[in-house]
């Protein structure tokens, strides 16, 4: 079996819970990834958010459609 190519860290902090708001910090880059919700998935999980942010499903669907 081959050597990984690569291992990422990844920190993920949760902002604010009422908005489901999340920080991903990937590796070396400084600026976060923000997670969210919106559309149907702000309404299953019965929330409001001041702003929308993609989830982390949409982030899913972008990087295997990638």
């Amino acid at each position: 079996m081959s050597e990984p190519i690569e291992l990422t860290k990844i920190k993920v902090i949760q902002e604010d819970t009422p908005n489901k708001i999340r920080k991903a910090y990937i590796g070396k880059f400084e600026e976060p990834v923000l997670f969210g919700v919106h559309g149907g998935v702000k309404q299953f999980y019965g929330v409001e958010p001041e702003v929308e942010y993609p989830s982390t499903l949409d982030h899913i669907v972008a990087a295997a459609g990638g």
